[in-house]
């Protein structure tokens, strides 16, 4: 008499079910554990690292009370639009022009993929906000920096950071 094994068959997974699996896992490759909140100190020393206190003529400031009003300072903010595009990152970075999804088809002014924003270490947002700031309306290109930066004075967004 044969003995049989008690291990189970190995069945292959159909093929849908390996694409669904790709795909969760390739539209959010940061689990929420890998996003970064900053403190507003913390925050205004590494953009200063990064050049940005003076950078188009805006202040640090300028760029603080940004991240507050569009992230509040979390790397892995990600808003979804009507539009079905996505604002991604520290800076809420929009996917219609500045970034690819893996289902976008627009510009990619900042030729990179919206994940990318999403990174604690801020070297690709910086990049993309620096191209951003390069059109005509500078940080006015932000919603959100017109309604809650613009023409105020910002001092206390650096105050108390030793920088």
């Amino acid at each position: 008499m044969e003995a049989k094994s008690w291990a189970p068959r190995r069945r292959p997974c159909p093929p849908g079910i390996v694409l669904v699996a790709l795909a969760s896992l390739f539209s959010c490759p940061l689990t929420p554990g890998q996003a970064k909140v900053y403190s507003r100190c913390e925050l205004a020393r590494v953009l200063q690292d990064f050049g940005l206190d003076g950078f188009r003529g805006y202040s640090l400031a300028d760029w603080i009370c940004l991240a507050y009003f569009a992230s509040g300072f979390n790397t892995g903010a990600v808003d979804h639009e009507a539009d079905g595009s996505t604002n991604n990152g520290i800076f809420q970075i929009n996917s219609r022009k500045w970034c690819k999804t893996l289902d976008s088809s627009g510009p990619n002014m900042c030729q990179m993929h919206c994940f990318d924003l999403l990174d604690p270490d801020l070297k690709d947002s910086v990049i993309c906000a620096m191209k951003i700031t390069q059109d005509p309306r500078g940080l006015g290109s932000w919603e959100t920096w017109r309604h809650h930066c613009q023409g105020i004075d910002l001092s206390d967004w650096v105050d108390g950071c030793d920088l």
